[in-house]
């Protein structure tokens, strides 16, 4: 089992950056792939990007191809998503997820962090 807890959220005006973190628990987090997920209001939750145990595979939604980069840490058992070029429509509660399996869908992982909120300002 491991425990998600995101930070780095804000108030961002278009353009700006901001880079999330996600610190997991436990001794075993370098066997998980992770994910980051986004949930505006009236909307359902949906995938931004995801990264394999070791990072050698990553996937992007299309909506954040070229602007968002998913990286994690192993030995410090951290999860990012550096944002750049940062849109309104970017606006959400950003989630990240573990699970032992690689996946692009939220049904795809089993544990979560509570979210952190993003806001870009136009």
């Amino acid at each position: 089992q491991v425990e998600l807890v995101e930070s780095g959220g804000g108030l961002v005006q278009t353009g700006g950056s901001l880079r999330l973190s996600c610190a997991a628990s436990g001794r075993t987090f370098g066997s998980y792939s992770m994910g980051w997920f986004r949930q505006a209001p009236g909307k359902e939750r949906e995938f931004v990007a995801a990264i394999s145990w070791a990072g050698g595979r990553i996937d992007y939604a299309d909506s954040v191809k070229g602007r968002f980069t998913i990286s994690r840490d192993n030995y410090n058992n951290r999860l990012y998503l550096q944002m750049n070029s940062l849109k309104p429509e970017d606006t959400a509660v950003y989630y990240c997820a573990a699970d032992r399996n690689y996946g692009l869908r939220t049904a795809n992982y089993a544990y979560w962090g509570q979210g952190t909120q993003v806001t870009v300002s136009s």
